[in-house]
């Protein structure tokens, strides 16, 4: 029984280092973190206020809903489909005593209304970005920003941080 639970761990362990290296044409989600940093940088090219309310798809551990939400006074949403990277941006909204301002969904963001969006911010995989952008078109506001860490999307770009590997498109 012991060397069974030993096994499992190791296997989850394992599993979760592949992910932090998840080849970028698979359809699914590597844990992939933005840092502070870098989300610091992405929501000042979009130059993010308290007017806006950005959705964060794949939101993982809520790192820039928080920093959009603490830094720039926006309000946030993020849909994470994951249970355990929702849970924990759950506990670090609650720790941040962010509450108000950001609201989290445990969910498929390809079947969530981001229809009041006034700005995205996406860090997945082409797959994913490529299959997300009819639903781009369709849902988002003229003038809506989406912000793509790494990698392109086949909309005008506004702006972009190569350093950083930040993109900023247009609706």
């Amino acid at each position: 029984m012991l060397l069974n639970l030993i096994l499992l761990v190791v296997i989850i362990f394992l599993l979760f280092l592949l992910s932090m290296v998840w080849p970028p044409d698979s359809p699914w989600s590597p844990w992939w973190r933005t840092s502070k940093r870098v989300a610091k940088r992405a929501l000042s090219l979009v130059n993010l206020s308290d007017k806006d309310i950005i959705y964060e798809l794949g939101s993982g551990e809520g790192i820039v809903l928080i920093t959009a939400a603490k830094e720039f006074g926006a309000m946030g949403v993020g849909i994470e489909i994951d249970p355990l990277r929702f849970y924990i941006s759950k506990f670090l909204v609650w720790k941040n005593g962010l509450g108000k301002k950001i609201k989290l969904k445990r969910g498929n963001f390809f079947e969530a209304d981001i229809s009041s969006a006034s700005v995205v911010f996406v860090y997945l995989v082409p797959k994913a970005i490529n299959k997300l952008l009819p639903k781009f078109k369709k849902e988002l506001k003229k003038g809506t920003k989406i912000i793509s860490c790494k990698y392109e999307i086949d909309l005008p770009i506004l702006k972009e941080d190569k350093k950083n590997k930040i993109r900023v498109y247009v609706i």
